[in-house]
């Protein structure tokens, strides 16, 4: 798993720009591509990264970027915010993701102000 991280936003536009480009969110239990309404099971997700945040007023409020391939190949993101005032679905819904599944080795490429230094 990431260390706590900058801002989400930051990486969701990374990680766009690298083709993972779908947005999912929870539906009754599964994971749903917005756009084609595919519904998927943890064992048709894969996830290639976790990056974790604390809130910046508050450290409790924390949220996790899950980036992930469904089964058909569609590559994207999920925001979750998990604690104690988190919707624990989306995170339930990852630790049942089989472990042959979790990559945790996609590397994205550095944004414009990484490349200058």
């Amino acid at each position: 798993m990431e260390e706590y991280a900058k801002n989400e936003m930051d990486y969701i536009r990374r990680y766009e720009a690298a083709g993972f480009d779908c947005q999912y969110r929870m539906v009754e239990g599964q994971i749903e591509n917005l756009e084609s309404k595919k519904r998927y099971s943890p064992s048709e997700i894969t996830i290639f990264k976790e990056h974790r945040y604390e809130g910046m007023s508050d450290p409790s409020d924390m949220s996790i970027l899950y980036v992930i391939e469904s089964k058909d190949g569609c590559k994207g993101t999920v925001l979750a915010s998990f604690g104690a005032d988190g919707n624990d679905s989306i995170n339930s819904f990852m630790n049942e993701v089989p472990d042959s599944n979790i990559k945790d080795d996609f590397m994205i490429p550095p944004d414009a102000d990484d490349e200058s230094k």
